[in-house]
């Protein structure tokens, strides 16, 4: 007997929906995966990239962990954003953050710690102390939301300045890296206006 079945049950009422739409879909798909887009975003249950852009699978190469960072020293991270230039050829990296973002929440905490996790907060933590003076001057609200924006764009920055990137860059190949915040309230994205490619960055 299957533990959850009922996502088994909706597992199979997708695929013959899907099936039903377009017969060969799941035939072209197990072809080859052919996205020109990287999809850098929260692990947030609430933020699921396919569904806010509404593309279907096979179209966004996906990359989510713990508020959207991209640390130098991820491995993990940093596979996936090669593998998306050099062997997908992806066109665009996107960097999603989103409102109310508890890792951000999470960083802004002087008192309370919260074991393992702290570590990978700490890169929060650092923007924060860049940006205090801004900060500083909002509202506990406004000072949150400003926050996730923040980290957004310094994940793009992050994102910009990896090897990876600036070598696909000098090869002369078309990527630019976006920085984009979601509203979980209102279901909206946001341009942060932070865009880059091998055209406009400067080291």
């Amino acid at each position: 007997m299957k533990l959850l079945k009922p996502l088994f049950d909706n597992n199979r009422e997708w695929a013959k929906r899907i099936t039903e739409e377009t017969p060969d879909f799941f035939e072209q798909l197990a072809k080859q995966q052919t996205p020109e887009y990287l999809w850098i975003g929260c692990s947030d249950s609430r933020v699921p990239s396919n569904q806010i852009i509404d593309v279907m699978p096979g179209e966004v190469f996906v990359h989510r962990n713990i508020a959207n960072q991209v640390v130098q020293t991820d491995i993990n991270c940093l596979s996936v954003i090669q593998y998306a230039v050099e062997v997908l050829k992806v066109k665009h990296i996107m960097v999603v953050g989103h409102y109310g973002c508890g890792g951000v929440k999470a960083s802004m905490s002087d008192s309370e710690r919260f074991g393992l996790i702290d570590h990978w907060l700490d890169h929060i933590r650092i923007t924060y102390n860049k940006y205090s003076a801004e900060l500083e001057q909002l509202s506990e609200a406004d000072k949150f939301n400003r926050l996730c924006e923040l980290n957004v764009i310094e994940q793009v920055g992050n994102v910009a300045t990896s090897t990876i990137v600036q070598q696909a860059w000098k090869r002369g190949q078309d990527v630019a890296i976006h920085g984009w915040i979601y509203g979980i309230d209102n279901g909206l994205l946001n341009d942060l206006d932070v865009t880059v490619d091998h055209t406009m960055w400067k080291k």
